[in-house]
């Protein structure tokens, strides 16, 4: 028996024949997902602590292919920022995780662990007081003539010297005309926000004077009236015999605190500074 294809079977045949080769082609395409198989994302991040606050912790967002991001801060704390930052409630070493996801849906997850505490208070600077006694000889180098270390020639002339055996300490001691005319300045270094206590001992030549010693925030003064007027503490007195005197204050935000003294009406003394902290 033979068989015969006609025409309109041949048509069938031949359109099954097209449906078939192309399912089969469409199985060999690449899945949605299979670009993210050759970028996946990459998570990674830096943390760098807060200048000024040592329990402000900012991540820097280092990954790479990634869109979304899911922050655990290892206290409790999430966001979903592309860059970190936590305040952390106390001490202690703290996991942080960061989840980066494609917009396939593929992650990468890296954690870091950082420690929170607080740093140690630095020793406060004790304050050098150059000349401090108004000694020849007395700079550190073993020079200087007793108030080489208190000449500010915008604020007034520099100091006299007195010689004498009754001086509080050593030989000398500043000496201040009664014109008003001679001032003595000084800046010293201090550490900020931190109680000090300067002593010095003074005395006035006769009645109805007066002998003023101030401590002015910062440095860099080139007016009198206005380095008198910016006093964070001063004393004056007009004591005829050496009187030693304290003068207690808190130094703000100044790392550095200058001394002034002046006088006014008649002669004065100044002697032997101290400073310390509190």
């Amino acid at each position: 028996m033979r068989y015969f294809i006609t025409p309109r079977k041949f048509v069938f045949l031949l359109i099954g024949m097209v449906i078939s080769v192309s399912c089969e082609n469409e199985l060999d395409l690449p899945e949605a997902g299979s670009r993210a198989d050759t970028m996946p994302p990459e998570a990674n991040f830096s943390a760098t602590r807060d200048v000024n606050n040592f329990d402000i912790y900012t991540f820097s967002n280092l990954s790479t292919s990634a869109t979304t991001y899911a922050w655990d801060y290892g206290d409790g704390n999430t966001s979903s920022t592309i860059d970190g930052q936590n305040q952390y409630a106390a001490e202690g070493v703290y996991t942080i995780t960061l989840t980066a996801s494609d917009a396939l849906g593929v992650t990468s997850t890296f954690s870091s662990d950082i420690e929170v505490i607080e740093p140690e208070e630095p020793d406060a600077i004790i304050p050098v007081i150059l000349e401090a006694s108004f000694e020849d000889n007395s700079l550190p180098d073993g020079t200087g003539d007793g108030r080489d270390s208190w000449r500010n020639s915008d604020l007034g002339g520099v100091i006299q010297i007195n010689t004498s055996s009754s001086v509080p300490d050593g030989g000398q001691a500043a000496k201040f005309p009664s014109d008003g005319s001679r001032i003595a300045y000084q800046e010293i270094e201090v550490t900020p926000n931190t109680d000090y206590t300067i002593t010095y001992s003074y005395r006035l030549e006769g009645a109805g004077g007066e002998a003023t010693v101030a401590i002015l925030p910062g440095g860099g003064y080139t007016d009198l009236t206005v380095a008198q007027g910016a006093a964070i503490i001063e004393f004056t007195g007009s004591a005829e015999d050496y009187t030693l005197t304290t003068l207690n204050f808190n130094s703000g935000v100044s790392s550095t605190v200058s001394i002034l003294i002046y006088n006014a009406n008649v002669e004065a003394r100044v002697d032997n500074f101290t400073a310390a902290v509190q």
